[in-house]
């Protein structure tokens, strides 16, 4: 199994398992093993980034949430709460997928409804991140 090395500093103890011919990473959040897709790889690096990196507890966060937009029922990836409230969200991609304007713009309108503060768009390779003032996103500087 080949797995692209992703853009986080730190390196995580992931847990994996194969049946047949497929491989399973183990879920910290829902505590069970879930196919292992190139967004599933970047979901997880981000849940145990938020685990054991920002020290936020499982329960804070939440994956694969439903919501309703334009009368479509849609699923975001991670939202992580503090106190039940929404505070980030994130939009994950396979590591192969090119993230634009258009995937930007995706992420947005999921937050339309959800409602964080902040939000970050990720192929695991390349990450943005933006907070919501003013009615507007303003997007964080790295460096």
């Amino acid at each position: 199994m080949e797995l692209p090395k992703l853009n986080f500093q730190e390196t995580f103890d992931f847990k994996f398992k194969k049946d047949k011919d497929k491989f399973f990473i183990y879920d910290l959040v829902r505590k069970t093993y879930l196919l292992l897709t190139p967004e599933e790889w970047v979901r997880q690096h981000w849940i145990h980034y938020y685990l054991t990196v920002k020290c936020y507890s499982a329960s804070a966060i939440v994956t694969e949430k439903k919501i309703l937009l334009n009368g479509l029922t849609k699923r975001v990836d991670l939202l992580i709460t503090e106190k039940t409230l929404p505070k980030i969200l994130v939009e994950c991609k396979a590591p192969h997928v090119k993230l634009t304007e258009k995937t930007f713009e995706q992420t947005a309108r999921y937050n339309s409804i959800i409602g964080a503060r902040e939000i970050v768009l990720t192929n695991g390779l390349q990450h943005i991140s933006a907070f919501y003032e003013n009615e507007q996103y303003q997007f964080y500087r790295n460096g």
